[in-house]
C-alpha cells in the first residue's frame, strides 16, 4: 500500500475532492466542528499517526489548527482520486501529551 503523504492530502482538499462518511458527518455535528474547520486544519496540518492496515484504504491522523485557532485531529484516508474524512475531534490532555501530537502511554 502506498504511504499517505500530507501534500497529496492537501492537494485533494484544495481540489475539493473530499468524501464525508456518514460517521464523520454525525461526529462533526455532535462535536460542533464544521467542514471548513476540517479543510483549514488539513491545509496547515501534518500527519502524526498512520494506520496502514485500515480498510478499505490506509488512513492517517492529521494534526492541524482550525479556523478558530484550536487544535483539531482528523482521521482520513484516500484512494487515487478522493480524500475520505472518517472522523475528527478536539484532542485532550488525558489521551495526548501537552503537544497534542504524542499519544500518552496507557498505564
Amino acid at each position: 500500500m502506498e504511504k499517505l503523504e500530507i501534500e497529496k492530502i492537501k492537494q485533494l482538499v484544495r481540489e475539493d475532492k473530499i468524501r464525508w462518511t456518514n460517521h464523520a458527518i454525525i461526529r462533526l455535528f455532535q462535536r460542533n466542528i464544521t467542514q471548513e474547520d476540517i479543510q483549514s486544519a488539513i491545509l496547515n496540518g501534518e500527519i502524526i499517526e498512520e494506520y496502514e492496515n485500515d480498510y478499505p484504504y490506509a488512513s492517517c491522523l492529521v494534526y492541524g489548527i482550525n479556523i478558530e485557532n484550536k487544535v483539531l485531529h482528523i482521521v482520513c484516508g484516500m484512494n487515487e482520486s478522493e480524500l475520505w474524512i472518517i472522523t475528527a475531534y478536539y484532542p485532550d490532555n488525558v489521551s495526548w501529551e501537552n503537544d497534542l501530537k504524542t499519544r500518552r502511554e496507557k498505564k
